[in-house]
C-alpha cells in the first residue's frame, strides 16, 4: 500500500532520515513524505516515530495503486 502522509512545519533533513522508506517533499509550511508502507504494524510504526519525534501529522492518506 502506498501512502502519502503531510507534517506540519519544515522537517529538517536530519529528521527525514529518521524515515528512510518514504520519499520527502518540503513546501513553505508542510513537509509531504510519501511510500510503500507494508502492512499495518509497519503504519503504526511509522505514527508511533513521528510522535516521538514530536512532529504532527496533519493529513495521512492511502493512495490508489
Amino acid at each position: 500500500m502506498r501512502y502519502e502522509i503531510r507534517v506540519e512545519g519544515q522537517m529538517s533533513r536530519t529528521l527525514t532520515k529518521a524515515f528512510p522508506e518514504l520519499e520527502s517533499c518540503v513546501t513553505s509550511c508542510q513537509t509531504l513524505l510519501s511510500g510503500q508502507i507494508i502492512d499495518e504494524a509497519h503504519l503504526y510504526g511509522l505514527l508511533a516515530r513521528f510522535q516521538s519525534l514530536g512532529l504532527h501529522v496533519v493529513e495521512m492518506r492511502r493512495l490508489a495503486t
